[in-house]
């Protein structure tokens, strides 16, 4: 694959870090506890990137946080006020980091699954190859691929295997249920398999400043195809739910600029903020959202990637052994509705 323009190679492969100078720690605990939590309140007040889309008040938040950190007895009792006005925000790319503990938002909890792996395994996927991270198998005439993780790095070989595997048949489907996220360049290099030209993927701006209106400008993303390598054949269907985020959300977001291949299921989890890393005095550390993402079409994809087609899960299909999510992307595929 082509390289791609250097604001990709910045945004997506590596993260935004800001360091702070070192500060000098009073000996008075109620001290250290007002120092951290205006570093933190401070930082996201001038950097965060979704305030306004998410029509919060910060300085409301820190009004009622603020207290209750400068009366905190301990660093547990301050790292659970901090973590709990992050949370407020609703996104999971803010994080407290101490040594002690993780703070964290899941944005899908509340929603359907949409999604077993043991259906599948029990009663699709039949005697199913592993090619590196790829699972991948012929169910009724129609490719079909399982991405766990984009954690996990995709080589170009194990694309060409399954690829050539699929290229007689009708399409493919490509299930990214539950991906959590990972590296957004395992997303690329699979998408550059989908294109046979340059097509623009999304856009971004950058928060860079204290002010709502504080961003770069907005700045398109175009990919290159794979040149000299197999393509994906025929229609192409991701499968999406709640909790697909971050990576996987943004490769959603990509599938709305390829003109082959539509997304299915359920919006995804969000997760458009690429995150930025600071550390506070007390040497903790905190991620929060640093962009804005945008799909093709221009929606701030912070809140998920909408679907093409809607097709749901229920407790009962499951107890029946049956996916009708996967069931209707084979249909479409085979006669495109």
């Amino acid at each position: 694959m082509r390289k791609l323009n250097q604001s990709i190679t910045i945004l997506l492969v590596s993260f935004l870090v800001w360091s702070c100078e070192s500060l000098f720690i009073d000996s008075d605990p109620k001290s250290d506890n007002e120092e951290n939590f205006n570093v933190l309140w401070n930082t996201l007040n001038e950097r965060y990137s979704f305030f306004e889309f998410k029509k919060i008040n910060w300085d409301s938040v820190g009004a009622v946080y603020r207290p209750l950190a400068n009366q905190a007895d301990s660093e547990k009792e301050l790292f659970d006020v901090m973590a709990a006005m992050l949370n407020t925000l609703k996104d999971g790319h803010v994080n407290l980091r101490s040594p002690f503990d993780i703070s964290r938002y899941s944005p899908y909890l509340e929603a359907a699954p949409n999604y077993s792996f043991d259906v599948l395994e029990r009663n699709y996927l039949g005697k199913y190859r592993i090619t590196g991270y790829l699972l991948n198998q012929e169910i009724q005439g129609v490719g079909y691929i399982h991405y766990k993780s984009f954690v996990n790095p995709i080589l170009d070989s194990e694309l060409d295997e399954v690829i050539n595997r699929f290229k007689n048949l009708p399409g493919v489907i490509i299930d990214i249920r539950n991906n959590g996220g990972g590296n957004p360049a395992n997303g690329l290099k699979m998408a550059a398999r989908m294109i046979e030209e340059r097509t623009k993927i999304y856009s971004y701006q950058l928060k860079n400043g204290p002010g709502a209106n504080a961003f770069s400008e907005e700045k398109e993303v175009f990919l290159d195809p794979a040149k000299d390598l197999p393509k994906f054949p025929g229609r192409i269907v991701v499968l999406t739910n709640r909790a697909v985020y971050s990576a996987g959300s943004y490769f959603s977001a990509y599938i709305k600029g390829i003109p082959s291949a539509i997304l299915m299921g359920d919006i995804t989890g969000g997760g458009s903020g690429v995150p930025a890393g600071f550390e506070l005095p007390n040497s903790w550390y905190f991620n929060f959202s640093s962009t804005i993402g945008y799909t093709v079409d221009g929606v701030n994809f912070e809140s998920g990637v909408p679907v093409d087609i809607v097709a749901t899960m229920t407790s009962a299909d499951i107890a029946a052994g049956k996916d009708p999510i996967l069931e209707r992307a084979i249909q479409y595929i085979k006669t495109g509705n």
